[in-house]
C-alpha cells in the first residue's frame, strides 16, 4: 500500500470540499446572520487544514499507484468528506450530536436522503444550501470531480474511476478519462441549471430552486422544506420535478451520445427501454389502487406517479404521506427501492441493467432445466453479456440481499418496538442501503430518523455508504490483507 500517495490524494480531495463548501458564505452573507457567516466559514478553514495537513504527510510521494490505492482513496473519502461535512451542522447547533451531524452528512453525500433533523426551519439557508450540495457533489461522483479538475492521474485514475461510478457508463464515451469525467459533470451540471431555471419560473423562490434542482439530480432528495414537493403543493412543479427525476435515472451516457448525435443509438438503448417501461407500468398500477385517495384527475394520475418515479429514482422526494397507501401499492413501491435507477446514473438501488441480467440468467436456467443441451446466452438488447459479467453481477445480487437482510435484522434488534416495528426496520435498512431516503412505518415520508439510537445511526449511515460504492470498494476495507504492503 502507498500510504504517502493516499495521504496526498485524500489531502487534496478534503482541500477541494472545503472550497465547495466556502460557497455557502455566499448564502450565508445574504440571507442569514453573522454566526451562519462565522460557522460556515470555520466549517470550511477546519476541512482545508485537514486536507493540507494530509497532503504535507504525503509530499513528494511517488504517484504510482493501482487498484489497492485506488480503493483506498475512494472508500476513505467519501468517509472523510462525510465526517467534515458534518461540521456545519454541529457549529451551527442544528445537530450537536456527532453521530447525528455524520448522518445526515453521509445521507448528503450518498445522496441517500434520510434525515435526522425534525423541524428545517431551524437551520440557516447557508446550511440548508450546503445540505443541498452535498447531495450533488455525491450525485455525479466526488472522485469523478476530483479526476476532472486534477492533472492526469494516469493508471490509477482508471483504477478510481472504476470504483466510484456504478456500472458501465463509459460505453459511448471519450477514450480519455479526465475527458469522460469532464464531460460526465458538464452534463450533469447544465440539467442541474435547466432544473433551477425551470423551477424559479414555475414560481419557486431562487434559494429553494437551486437547492430543489441540486437534490433532484442527484436524486438525493434533501428538501430545505419539511413537508417536501408537498409544501408547493402545485402540479406543474410536481411535473418539473418528475421529468427531471426521470432525466436522473438515465444513463448519463445516453445524453453523450445525444450530444453526438448519434439519436438511433441513444434511443435504442435496452436498458433505458425498460427503465421507462417500469415507471410506466408501476405508475399505472399505483394510479389505479390509490384512485379512491385522490380528488381530481390531475391528483389521481400524478400523485401516484410521483412516488413511483420518487421510488425508482430513489431520489426520495414526497408529495404526500406514502403510508396512507394501500399494501398493493407499498409492494411496488418497495420492489421500486431494490431495483433503482439506471447504471450510471445518479440513482441508487442495484440498477435497471443488473436486474435484466439476473432475471435473464435465471430465465436460462429455467430452460436449460429441461433443454439442459441448448446454449443460451444472456444479452441485453442485442448485445451478448460475457459469462464473467454475468457471474460477477449474479455475485453482487447475493452479495447486496444478505447485506440488506444483516442490516434488517440488526435494525430490528436496534429500533424501539412499534407497531410497525419490522416495516419500519426493513424500510429502514433497504432506504439508507439502495440510497433512497424515506421508507414505510415510522421512518416513512412525513417521518424521520431522529428517534433511531446512535448504534442505529452508525450502521445505516455504513449502510449508505457501501450501497453509494457498490460493496466491494467498501468492503475490501475489512479484508486485513489489504492493508499490507
Amino acid at each position: 500500500m502507498n500510504y504517502r500517495a493516499v495521504s496526498y490524494l485524500l489531502g487534496s480531495l478534503l482541500i477541494g470540499a472545503s472550497l465547495f463548501m466556502a460557497t455557502s458564505l455566499l448564502w450565508a452573507f445574504f440571507a442569514d446572520g453573522t454566526e451562519t457567516v462565522i460557522s460556515m466559514a470555520v466549517s470550511s478553514a477546519i476541512c482545508f487544514i485537514a486536507g493540507f495537513v494530509l497532503r504535507m504527510l504525503g509530499k513528494n510521494a511517488d504517484m504510482t499507484f493501482h487498484a489497492r490505492e485506488a480503493v483506498a482513496i475512494v472508500t476513505l473519502g467519501w468517509i472523510s468528506v462525510s465526517a467534515l461535512g458534518a461540521i456545519p451542522f454541529m457549529l451551527e447547533g442544528v445537530l450537536v450530536n456527532p453521530i447525528d451531524a455524520f448522518f445526515e452528512s453521509a445521507s448528503g453525500f450518498t445522496t441517500t436522503g434520510s434525515t435526522v433533523i425534525t423541524d428545517l426551519n431551524v437551520c440557516s439557508k447557508g446550511l440548508l444550501y450546503w445540505r443541498a450540495l452535498t447531495q450533488w457533489l455525491g450525485g455525479m461522483g466526488i472522485i469523478v470531480l476530483f479526476i476532472a479538475i486534477l492533472p492526469q492521474l494516469g493508471i490509477g485514475a482508471k483504477h478510481m474511476f472504476k470504483s466510484e461510478v456504478p456500472g458501465p457508463i463509459t460505453e459511448g464515451l471519450k477514450p480519455k478519462l479526465k475527458h469522460t469525467a469532464s464531460v460526465l459533470w458538464a452534463i450533469y451540471a447544465g440539467i442541474t441549471a435547466g432544473a433551477a431555471i425551470a423551477l424559479l419560473l414555475a414560481g419557486m423562490n431562487l434559494h429553494d430552486s437551486v437547492c430543489h434542482a441540486l437534490t433532484c439530480l442527484a436524486t438525493g432528495g434533501f428538501s430545505p422544506r419539511n413537508e417536501s414537493i408537498a409544501y408547493y403543493n402545485d402540479p406543474v412543479i410536481e411535473i418539473i420535478i418528475i421529468v427531471f427525476m426521470i432525466l436522473a435515472g438515465i444513463n448519463f451516457s445516453i445524453y453523450y451520445l445525444i450530444l453526438r448525435k448519434r439519436i438511433g443509438e441513444a434511443v435504442s438503448n435496452a436498458e433505458l427501454k425498460v427503465y421507462l417501461a417500469i415507471i410506466g407500468i408501476a405508475s399505472l398500477f399505483i394510479i389505479i389502487d390509490t384512485l379512491h385517495l385522490h380528488d381530481g384527475v390531475v391528483d389521481k394520475i400524478f400523485k401516484p406517479a410521483f412516488q413511483a418515479v420518487s421510488m425508482i429514482t430513489t431520489t426520495g422526494f414526497g408529495t404526500e404521506d406514502s403510508n396512507l397507501y394501500p399494501s398493493f401499492s407499498k409492494i411496488i413501491m418497495v420492489v421500486l427501492m431494490f431495483i433503482g435507477g439506471s447504471a450510471g446514473s445518479t440513482g441508487g438501488g442495484m440498477k435497471v441493467s443488473r436486474v435484466m441480467i439476473v432475471v435473464k440468467a435465471g430465465l436460462n436456467n429455467i430452460y436449460n432445466s429441461f433443454q439442459p443441451h441448448a446454449v443460451r446466452v444472456v444479452k441485453i438488447g442485442k448485445r451478448p453479456i460475457d459469462e464473467t459479467v454475468v457471474k460477477e453481477v449474479l455475485i453482487f445480487f447475493s452479495v447486496y440481499m444478505f447485506l440488506f437482510l444483516i442490516g434488517s435484522a440488526a435494525m430490528t434488534l436496534i429500533i424501539p418496538s412499534g407497531e410497525d416495528h419490522i416495516v419500519t426496520s426493513f424500510t429502514a435498512s433497504i432506504a439508507c442501503f439502495a440510497n433512497i431516503g424515506p421508507g414505510f412505518g415510522d421512518v416513512g415520508a412525513t417521518q424521520n430518523f431522529a428517534f433511531i439510537p446512535g448504534a442505529g445511526k452508525i450502521i445505516l449511515a455504513l449502510l449508505m455508504i457501501i450501497g453509494r460504492l457498490e460493496l466491494f470498494t467498501a468492503l475490501v476495507l475489512f479484508i486485513p490483507a489489504f492493508w499490507k504492503r
